[in-house]
């Protein structure tokens, strides 16, 4: 199937099923860099748990466009952090095209070359933004925001 038909067969948009079935489920968080050492800021800079209302993260990491759009399009994704600045498919190109070609696409965080680069996510749909070189107060803070609204409240 090519990206741009759709998944389910009555001709309509596909649709992205969510991963989370539970609270204590954890999210899945797809992280996109050329760049391993990129990836593994992330990780580093997010852990296992970066809040504790959250369940734990679960990343799949990957290196290609390609990859990236066979992820998303078997679903079971809960956020996507997208590099800016890999190549030759950056990440903010891959936004726009999810956020165009994807019913109900996961959160997207890019990571962009430079502060100045923000007005970029905007035109890419990303729910947020966060430059190079990485603050991991930053991405916690985006990561938590996007991933809080992924998770069904809990009363107490």
């Amino acid at each position: 199937m090519s990206h741009d038909e759709p998944r389910d067969g009555d001709g309509g948009p596909r649709r992205y099923d969510a991963g989370v079935s539970a609270s204590t489920a954890p999210l899945k968080v797809l992280v996109y860099s050329d760049d391993v050492n990129t990836r593994q800021q992330v990780i580093l800079a997010l852990g296992r748990r970066p809040h504790p209302d959250l369940p734990e993260l679960e990343y799949v990491e990957v290196a290609t466009q390609p990859v990236v759009l066979t992820n998303v399009d078997a679903g079971g994704l809960d956020l996507l952090i997208l590099d800016g600045e890999a190549v030759p498919s950056g990440g903010l190109g891959i936004a726009k095209q999810l956020k165009d070609e994807i019913y109900e696409c996961p959160p997207v965080v890019v990571l962009t070359g430079r502060p100045q680069d923000a007005w970029l996510a905007t035109w890419s749909r990303a729910e947020a933004a966060v430059p190079h070189p990485l603050d991991p107060l930053q991405l916690s803070e985006a990561v938590v925001t996007l991933l809080r609204g992924r998770v069904p409240a809990t009363t107490s």
